[in-house]
């Protein structure tokens, strides 16, 4: 296995250029579990730990622009207050040792179904920044990314450079269901992404079909049916939660069924619907 270190942003295009199966590593929380388990045997990696700019994030006309190598830690500690739903999904990743490691642009990268930062990526209306050396950058929007299980639409050449996302107009929450509380693959989960001042609510389903999804129709019945000055009505809290349930593909694994993870999408979806409502409702009180 040949391993490539550029040190530059150019360098490490042109290393995808010259070896397009290179799989980039960059924390290495994904690949490296999969090379020590043989399930994958690269002909070459290509290490993007040595490229600065990857690892840093800056707030670029009114959206934040986080490099790929950001970690999850920084995510917390530096952007939980703009971004809460993306930082909610970070601490439930891993050990504070994978946190450190880990980062957004590797989860996109790796495009499993049950990556934390997905939901929330998707309700927020995230974009992945990516870049060629020959056709230059291109913004994918989170919802056009995933393509199958562990499939995105990134291109043989492409490397992932930043993501973008704007700032919470609203409330944002996260939650999952794993075999324990911690160190756990989800289940599956749910974010929830409330825009008020768009009069919409923006949802993300993990682990619970081949690609993290958007449950569309629940989002189309909550803008044509939410008053935003009152109180949730059972009904309506009920309704969402089978459309997002329905929204849902699961499978049968070793970590639950599918019945179970359909069952469990309704509840995380009235649960954090309820969490953010109840927030929106103190936030015009105050």
């Amino acid at each position: 296995m040949e391993f490539l270190r550029p040190t530059t942003w150019a360098e490490a295009l042109a290393a995808k250029v010259d070896q397009p199966d290179a799989v980039p590593i960059q924390g290495g929380t994904d690949v490296m579990v999969e090379i020590n388990f043989s399930v994958r045997r690269p002909p070459a990696l290509l290490d993007l730990t040595a490229v600065p700019e990857l690892a840093t994030w800056s707030l670029d006309g009114g959206r934040y622009r986080i490099g790929a190598a950001v970690p999850y830690s920084v995510i917390i500690g530096e952007l939980g207050g703009a971004l809460p739903g993306l930082a909610q999904a970070a601490r439930t990743v891993g050990s504070p040792q994978i946190r450190n490691r880990g980062s957004v642009g590797g989860n996109l990268g790796a495009a499993s179904p049950a990556g934390d930062s997905h939901p929330p990526l998707l309700a927020a209306g995230a974009a992945v920044e990516v870049e060629s050396r020959e056709r230059g950058v291109r913004m994918i929007p989170a919802d056009a990314f995933y393509l199958g299980v562990k499939r995105s639409a990134l291109l043989p050449d492409e490397l992932i450079r930043a993501v973008h996302v704007e700032p919470a107009a609203g409330p944002q929450y996260f939650s999952k269901v794993g075999t324990r509380n911690a160190m756990v693959i989800a289940v599956c989960s749910f974010a929830v992404a409330l825009h008020p001042d768009e009069r919409r609510v923006g949802t993300g389903l993990g682990s619970a079909a081949p690609t993290p999804r958007r449950a569309r129709e629940a989002e189309e019945f909550l803008a044509a049916e939410l008053d935003w000055s009152a109180p949730l009505q059972p009904a309506l809290l009920a309704r969402f939660g089978e459309l997002c349930a329905g929204a849902a593909a699961p499978i049968d694994d070793v970590r639950g069924t599918a019945g179970y993870r359909r069952h469990a999408i309704a509840v995380l979806a009235r649960r954090t619907l309820t969490w953010a409502w109840h927030d929106h409702l103190e936030r015009r009180a105050a």
